[in-house]
């Protein structure tokens, strides 16, 4: 498949990274690792797998703003064209030797109108080969196989995969995750937390579940996924059912395909606090 010169800087600059990030998972128990905040970690591999998609995507486009996870925001506040880089998304299981985990590049656009929008989103599996990709108005792809969500409708099939607040998060937030799960599973077939938000996103325009939410999120956490969703005929909003386009320092994210997507979003609205 005949890739856009947009989608083959990412794919390269994730493959590179890839290379690096496979070999240090190998070894992770010589990584050296430091904590951002409760349950958030940065190690060398993150650090390592962040310059080298910064390099490649620079030497290809430059001029191009940055925001990435780990080193922020860089390039002129009235950027064009802009990544969103999330070097090692899942740093908790790839520290712990769990192979879920993901390489997520987006490119955002400023319209003449001065609107943004998401136009190209990757997220890259090393582990499993996998690289789940899209373009505005070309659709989403797992490696060279287009996507599509799922196709069931009815709640009771339905798998739906989720974030768990942990200890940064406070006890409002934490009773209204309960009080959320507590109103949705005896309507559902099942629900997974796999810890690593972008890989949930691909997931969910790949059809393996029907949808996915988790409130707080980071823009490099679900830039990539955003796109993958929607080019797979999935929708995604804020929890209000407002659209994801110029995201925010803090996302609430939910998505599914299009027969759930109302309903799961009226039972996470119904029980968030400060909706």
């Amino acid at each position: 498949m005949r890739l856009s010169p947009h989608m083959m800087v990412m794919q390269n600059a994730a493959q590179k990274a890839a290379r690096c990030l496979l070999r240090d998972f190998n070894e992770v128990e010589m990584l050296q690792v430091s904590v951002k905040g409760p349950g958030d970690f940065v190690s060398q591999a993150d650090l390592r797998a962040e310059s080298t998609i910064r390099t490649e995507l620079e030497k290809a486009r430059p001029g191009y703003a940055f925001l990435m996870e780990e080193s922020g925001y860089s390039g002129s506040d009235n950027w064009s064209w802009r990544w969103i880089v999330d070097p090692l998304d899942g740093t908790t299981n790839f520290l712990h030797g769990i192979p879920h985990w993901a390489i997520s590049i987006a490119l955002q656009k400023r319209n003449d109108n001065g609107d943004i929008e998401i136009v190209s989103g990757l997220v890259y599996n090393p582990v499993a080969n996998e690289m789940f990709w899209a373009e505005k108005g070309i659709g989403a792809f797992l490696n060279e196989r287009r996507l599509r969500v799922s196709a069931r409708r009815d709640m009771y099939q339905a798998v739906f995969a989720t974030g768990i607040p942990f200890a940064i998060s406070t006890e409002e937030k934490r009773k209204g995750f309960v009080q959320t799960v507590s109103s949705l599973m005896p309507q559902i077939a099942g629900l997974r937390r796999f810890g690593a938000a972008a890989l949930d996103l691909a997931w969910v325009a790949a059809g393996r579940y029907e949808g996915f939410w988790e409130l707080g999120l980071k823009p490099w956490d679900v830039a990539a996924g955003l796109i993958l969703v929607r080019e797979a005929g999935g929708h995604v909003s804020d929890i209000q059912g407002n659209p994801l386009n110029d995201i925010g320092m803090s996302v609430d994210t939910v998505a599914a395909n299009a027969a759930l997507f109302s309903t799961i979003r009226e039972i996470i609205s119904d029980n968030t606090p400060n909706k």
